[in-house]
């Protein structure tokens, strides 16, 4: 079966906005699903409508921001503090399958639209509640807020600077895998059972999970990780940028010690690997600064495109630095464009959030 159909005949309710709710809601759109996207007329809809950049049009419905996760939804603008707008999305609700929810909880119980009163009309719902800090904290926030409090703000960024964001707003698309894996496994309880779930996560818990070997060398090794760049705490060279020749960057990802090895013969360094001070990772971590001044050396004898022919050819991991123009001139790139007409509006584009395969 084509993914694109694999939901087919499933219906989901989207009572979400901003990033993370719709980034859910699009991936069960792009799999077949119907997807009902509910917009408070009163507000003017998803705030995300009016996150434009200064060149997109000012009196546009819709912006690029809002279109990179609303894909293939129906939008209703219903106002749900009035009975009737209630009555018709309980009417959608006691034929969906799932409902997708950011309300919290006050707002949830205020409008009617909790788990409590929207299991009693539809007793089969799995309903996916997105939270900030959790069900039990009515605390707002943004994702730089919770990049802020989830310890990635502090490591972020140089040296001596101000900590720097991620450019894109990372803690709400891991929240919302982990609430769509919770709503996956909750189909596969009610295909075996009939029942129907409350599947829960929030943005700090999703950003703790993700914090990966950064969380581990605090909590075994006491280590507070610090500002690095794109440079990595526990290898080098891995995340070091070098300049080549024509002035465009490669970034360098040695990750065993036959790929330094292979690094430096490829540059033309066989004898670096033998001195005591880069004889080892460990050793490299610590002399990082020295190891880098002799490799920076020696890219700005390479164009970029010389340097990827000679390393790609021993298979050392290495990259282009390259912008959203040049990312998108990648073959693999443009096969995950999606567009879509809209009414009023045109030709809209946006990336798959499904990236796998099922054959």
């Amino acid at each position: 079966m084509e993914l694109s159909r694999f939901f087919e005949g499933l219906k989901v309710v989207e009572l979400a906005s901003v990033l993370a709710g719709p980034a859910v809601g699009m991936f069960f759109a792009e799999l077949g699903a119907e997807v009902i996207k509910i917009e408070n007329p009163t507000t003017g809809g998803d705030v995300t409508r009016r996150w434009k950049l200064p060149s997109e049009p000012p009196d546009a419905e819709i912006s690029a921001y809002y279109c990179c996760v609303n894909y293939r939804k129906t939008v209703c603008s219903v106002n749900l503090k009035t009975t009737e707008g209630r009555g018709e999305v309980y009417r959608l609700i006691r034929k969906a399958d799932i409902v997708i929810s950011n309300y919290t909880g006050k707002d949830a119980e205020k409008l009617g639209m909790s788990y409590e009163v929207l299991s009693r009309l539809n007793p089969g719902l799995i309903y996916a509640h997105l939270t900030a800090f959790g069900e039990e904290v009515e605390r707002p926030a943004f994702d730089v807020v919770l990049q802020a409090e989830a310890g990635y703000l502090f490591m972020s960024g140089e040296p001596g600077r101000e900590p720097s964001k991620m450019p894109v707003a990372l803690i709400d698309i891991l929240a919302a895998h982990q609430l769509k894996e919770a709503i996956l496994l909750a189909l596969l309880r009610r295909e075996r059972t009939g029942e129907g779930a409350y599947v829960s996560t929030s943005l700090l818990e999703a950003a703790i999970a993700s914090l990966a070997n950064q969380a581990t060398n605090w909590l075994m090794a006491g280590f507070i990780p610090q500002p690095m760049g794109s440079q990595h705490p526990n290898i080098a060279p891995y995340g070091d940028i070098f300049m080549a020749r024509d002035g465009k960057a490669l970034v360098i990802a040695a990750g065993t010690e036959r790929q330094f090895r292979t690094l430096c013969q490829c540059l033309g360094l066989p004898g670096l690997p033998e001195e005591r001070r880069f004889s080892t990772n460990a050793e490299r971590v610590k002399n990082r600064e020295a190891l880098n001044a002799v490799l920076s050396k020696k890219f700005l004898e390479y164009t970029r495109e010389e340097a990827l022919r000679v390393l790609l050819a021993e298979d050392v991991p290495v990259g282009c630095i390259r912008n959203m123009k040049e990312v998108f001139e990648q073959p693999k790139a443009r096969a995950m464009v999606l567009e879509e007409l809209l009414p009023g509006f045109g030709r809209t584009k946006r990336v798959k959030t499904v990236a796998f395969r099922v054959e």
